[in-house]
């Protein structure tokens, strides 16, 4: 029996119908037979980060969203960059994993689709490096120029990201199942 990954899928844009999102949607589609997607687009439903929640009291809300990055077998962040950054949305909600573990050794595929983005994706990087999650250059894509190759219905117009895209699943579901033998 062939079971599906779990996976996590974080859309960093604050934008309705982003292209963010539509990569997200993407590869949940062009994956539903190997990967069960769970996109969490609405970073606006987290709270504020507080370091003194961080261990006691913490909001049902950060509960939740920890305990479903710590039971995926891999997580797939898919955001703009904003303002040379990442979104304070998707900053907020990783600062709330800081104190944890639920990042550590996690299969992680970052993809930072915006106008420009490299100083941004080098950002995301350098972040999920910080909290030990696992990735590596082949599952992270820096997609520049994301509203020439994204239509308004949300599909990918340009073969040469359709390739990238492709690629970089190739090389996540390798890091998931890779992991999957090491535990």
């Amino acid at each position: 029996m062939n079971t599906k990954l779990k996976i996590i899928g974080i859309c960093g844009s604050a934008s309705r119908n982003s292209g963010n999102l539509s990569i997200l949607k993407h590869i949940a589609n062009s994956e539903k037979s190997e990967f069960d997607i769970e996109i969490i687009e609405d970073l606006t439903q987290f709270p504020h980060f507080r370091t003194e929640l961080t261990d006691e009291d913490t909001p049902e809300e950060i509960v939740t969203l920890r305990n479903k990055i710590h039971h995926a077998d891999g997580i797939i962040i898919c955001t703009p960059e904003y303002v040379f950054s990442i979104p304070s949305g998707l900053k907020n909600i990783i600062e709330w994993c800081v104190s944890t573990t639920v990042f550590s050794d996690k299969p992680t595929g970052l993809i930072t689709a915006s106008a420009n983005g490299e100083k941004g994706h080098e950002e995301l990087k350098l972040i999920m490096e910080t909290i030990q999650a696992n990735f590596t250059e082949n599952t992270t894509l820096l997609i520049q120029g994301i509203k020439g190759k994204v239509s308004r219905e949300g599909d990918i117009t340009n073969e040469v990201t359709e390739e990238k895209i492709l690629d970089f699943i190739t090389s996540f579901k390798k890091l998931v199942k890779k992991q999957q033998i090491i535990i």
